[in-house]
């Protein structure tokens, strides 16, 4: 899996980049810079967990 950020929704809630600190990280205004688009297995539950706590809805997963 994939995880995916659409931009023109993206708030910089800093939200993902707590849940998913092995594939975004937050830069200073609180937006995602990606630092791994691939999601390892063991790291899918916090994928999801992030995409749904997103308030924005900017996050996705897409199969690879």
């Amino acid at each position: 899996m994939r995880i995916e950020v659409d931009w023109t929704r993206c708030d910089g809630h800093a939200l993902c980049g707590l849940l998913l600190p092995e594939n975004l990280e937050n830069d200073a205004d609180g937006f995602p810079v990606v630092r791994r688009r691939e999601v390892a297995d063991a790291d899918l539950r916090h994928a999801r967990r992030a995409v749904s706590a997103c308030p924005a809805l900017a996050l996705r997963l897409d199969r690879t």
